[in-house]
């Protein structure tokens, strides 16, 4: 697992990268304030439920949640299941909104 600020993310969408971004918190926290990306709670990864990423084990994945814990542990999680390129955002959401407010990544 691999790790990415906010800042290098920002950066890395402001020069046109497509990204795969997904967010492991619960839905009630997506629902107050989100990134504009995949949800995919960390229980669904914890119990080997994310068919719809299946097809992108081969590809970098962007993992974010509230402040960076529960996507170290869903990068730990994805990795085992055969993801070869997991990024883990430090800071997490919160970091997000402390540099860049509500701004959407997509």
């Amino acid at each position: 697992m691999k790790e990415i600020t906010v800042e290098e993310l920002k950066s890395r969408l402001d020069n046109g990268e497509q990204l795969n971004v997904i967010d492991v918190r619960e839905p009630e926290e997506y629902n107050e304030s989100n990134l504009g990306v995949k949800l995919i709670p960390l229980g669904n990864i914890m119990g080997m439920m994310f068919d719809e990423i299946e097809d992108l084990k081969d590809e970098e994945l962007i993992i974010h949640c509230r402040s960076g814990k529960r996507s170290m542990q869903a990068c730990m999680v994805l990795e085992q299941a055969g993801f070869k390129n997991t990024v883990n955002v430090t800071g997490g959401i919160l970091a997000w909104q402390e540099k860049y407010g509500n701004e959407k990544i997509q």
